[in-house]
Parts: C-alpha cells; sequence; structure tokens
C-alpha cells in the first residue's frame, strides 16, 4: 500500500521495478491501481478460464502379440488387456507370430485371430480382418465400438 500519488509517480516507480501499472479498480475514486506483471496476470486468466475443459484422450495403438501354440488361458489373459485398452478408446493390433515349423500353419493363426473377433464383438469393431503382414507374422486391428 503505497497510498495515494500521481499516475506519473506511479508509472516511474513500475518502471524502476520492470513491472506494469496495472488499474484494479477504475469506479473507484481515485481509481486503484497495482504494479505487478501484467502478462502473467494475463496468463493466469486464461488458465483459469479454460482450466474446466477436459484434455481429449489420444488414440493410440496398442499391440499384443501372441503365437500359433498359445494357450486358451494365455489367450484369455491377453483378451483382458485388449478390453482394457478399448475401454480407453485406443486402437488394438493382434499379431499372431509364426516361427519355424509353424508358418506352415497359417490357418491355426486365422482362425485364432477370427475366434477372438468374435469374443471382443461386444466390445469392438474390427477395423481390418487378419492379414499375412510380413512372412512371419498375422495382423488383425480392432478399434472400439463406435
Amino acid at each position: 500500500m503505497l497510498g495515494e500519488m500521481a499516475i506519473e509517480d506511479a508509472l516511474k516507480m513500475a518502471k524502476e521495478a520492470e513491472l506494469d501499472l496495472v488499474e484494479i479498480n477504475p469506479d473507484d475514486t481515485p481509481p486503484v491501481c497495482k504494479i505487478m506483471d501484467f502478462g502473467k496476470v494475463q496468463y493466469e486468466r486464461r488458465k483459469k478460464q479454460t482450466g474446466g475443459t477436459k484434455k481429449t484422450h489420444q488414440q493410440q495403438l496398442k499391440q499384443i502379440r501372441l503365437r500359433a501354440k498359445t494357450g486358451q488361458h494365455d489367450i484369455d489373459f491377453k483378451m483382458k488387456k485388449v478390453r482394457e485398452f478399448l475401454g480407453r478408446k485406443d486402437k488394438v493390433k493382434i499379431n499372431v507370430l509364426f516361427r519355424g515349423r509353424e508358418n506352415a500353419h497359417h490357418e491355426r493363426g486365422r482362425e485364432m485371430l477370427q475366434e477372438i473377433g468374435e469374443s471382443l464383438k461386444d466390445v469392438a469393431d474390427i477395423e481390418r480382418a487378419p492379414f499375412m503382414e510380413s512372412g512371419r507374422s498375422m495382423s488383425m486391428l480392432v478399434g472400439p465400438k463406435s
């Protein structure tokens, strides 16, 4: 509280402090002013106004890797994870990897992916049906139900 003073004196004090002279209440007689960093005040006001808005979720692509010989319990466990990802509105790419002699059994991988697609129908849309990605993996892309 510096009390009443001329505008020139107040501006001089603000300049010396390398701050701004900000009019707080123009309706009072005499008007109430404060020496402060005006940029900081503007930033805080903007932050306060936009503080109520929620940030949108950035959709990510998650991947689950299986093998052609993966057991049913392991598949069920991985499907819990897939459901969790879909609940967060992420897309999931399910890969079945083939090694060695497993390459002769691509139909087993396709059956696995089709079964998985059927089990996820309540929470997911199949965006891309099972397809051979490279010589050693088959993939399927699922997204959250729209």
